[in-house]
């Protein structure tokens, strides 16, 4: 039994629901949760956790979320994550903040893709679930809707400082979201006549005064003309002190930085520039695609004419290199763990070598002298070694390590320069990825 890596579809959006309820702290734990589970069951329908996790993943059941929170139990908080085997993946986490702390029932899900909320069938369900909590344990504010348009929405601090945020929470309408629940606080700070006839596809008064909101049918198309249309008049409604043409203008400029932008990367860097992509935040996807579609990577200048090469000048050129092996093992024992391809010294390698060093910030992480005198020289000798394997390079060994040469075909190249270049900086990753510099090799070579 293994839960999917939600991580692992880093292109989709989702769709995420924050829920923070009061809970009887006195009541026992499982009958308190009970109502809980029922409507997380009856709701859930084909995105149903069924791994439950505490220290360990169990198969869900009642009897193993009470063990998962056991097993994380704390004085003034308990928590577990629950998880799917099967598509769609889903990310959830049951958590209780315990006296003296406010007691809290915390609840978060992200369901991915979006795109399974695309139907009104299973949102009307996702709906039912919110309402049926809602009911039952009253909340200040909760809602569901895509994380890449929330997180351009400035949620949850709006603006404010995280000391701010943390102290007064969502204490005024700072946003209408797809799915919404206003406590009583806040309908009474809008006023109640005027929250209930909010213009939206749904607003329903709930027993306990609560009020829950939704825009339109479905989840998935927030970004369209019609779902921005309604957001806006709804937010523009619950803030009369706001212009409903600023909201709008503002809603649609989110919908056009999450509009998909088809990737034309310069093919050298084609798979590296893909993978950093994926590992920029959502939201900033589009746009950073749109950045590297312009990107030319710049041309390898560690290298001269083969005429122009220097000589050797070592005494015993074999022991030379057998030094540069040793040095590419000595990045080999670096990476291994992270990236199991290092082993292979291929072009694919150097690609997950590249990405690895960007996706780990490493030259701003980790400390220069050590860079300089350990990584640089690694790094430079391993891509000596892919030059020589793969493209049938020669060393031409030098007693000075940044005047080592690989010769392949008419031209020499000097991987110990290229890493310097390399390591100076997160940019510089990219600008003098080992990926780009093989392939220009690798055109030369006849």
């Amino acid at each position: 039994m293994k839960a999917l890596e939600f991580h692992d579809l880093k292109s989709e959006d989702s769709l995420r629901l924050i829920f923070e309820g009061a809970f009887d702290p006195q009541a026992a734990r499982e009958s308190e949760l009970e109502p809980f589970l029922q409507v997380l069951e009856a709701y859930a329908g084909e995105w149903m956790p069924d791994v439950v996790e505490g220290k360990r993943q169990r198969k869900y059941a009642r009897a193993a979320l009470w063990k998962a929170l056991e097993e994380r139990g704390g004085e003034r908080y308990t928590f577990c994550g629950l998880y799917r085997t099967k598509w769609p993946t889903v990310d959830m986490l049951l958590g209780l903040y315990l006296p003296p702390l406010p007691p809290r029932l915390d609840i978060m899900i992200k369901v991915k893709p979006l795109s399974f909320f695309s139907e009104a069938e299973r949102c009307r369900q996702f709906v039912e679930m919110m309402r049926a909590w809602a009911s039952r344990y009253p909340v200040t504010h909760a809602a569901a809707h895509s994380v890449a348009d929330d997180q351009l929405s400035g949620a949850p601090n709006f603006g404010r400082d995280d000391e701010t945020e943390s102290r007064d929470g969502f204490d005024k309408i700072y946003e209408v979201f797809w799915l919404n629940v206003f406590g009583p606080k806040l309908v009474e700070s809008v006023g109640r006549e005027r929250m209930l006839s909010t213009p939206a596809w749904r607003v329903e008064e709930l027993p306990n005064g609560c009020v829950l909101l939704v825009t339109r049918p479905t989840a998935a198309d927030f970004a369209s003309e019609e779902a921005r249309l309604a957001q806006a008049r709804a937010h523009v409604h619950l803030r009369p002190d706001l212009d409903f043409s600023t909201v709008l203008r503002t809603l649609r400029e989110r919908s056009a930085a999450l509009a998909p932008v088809e990737p034309r990367f310069h093919p050298d860097v084609a798979p590296l520039l893909s993978r950093v992509v994926d590992d920029v935040a959502i939201h900033e996807r589009q746009r950073k695609i749109a950045e590297f579609n312009a990107y030319p990577p710049p041309e390898p200048e560690e290298w001269r004419p083969a005429d122009s090469a220097l000589p050797s000048d070592v005494e015993d050129p074999e022991r030379a290199r057998e030094h540069y092996s040793y040095l590419a093992e000595l990045l080999v024992a670096l990476m291994h763990t992270k990236v199991p391809s290092v082993f292979d010294a291929t072009p694919e390698s150097l690609t997950d070598v590249d990405y690895q060093f960007w996706h780990e910030d490493f030259p701003r992480v980790f400390e220069r002298e050590n860079i300089d005198a350990h990584a640089v020289p690694a790094i430079g000798a391993y891509l000596g070694e892919v030059l020589v394997r793969n493209l049938g390079g020669r060393w031409v060994p030098r007693k000075k390590l940044e005047e080592a040469q690989v010769l392949v075909g008419n031209r020499v190249w000097l991987p110990f320069v290229r890493a310097r270049h390399y390591m100076s900086s997160r940019q510089a990753l990219l600008d003098y990825s080992l990926t780009r510099l093989y392939r220009v090799a690798e055109r030369h070579r006849g």
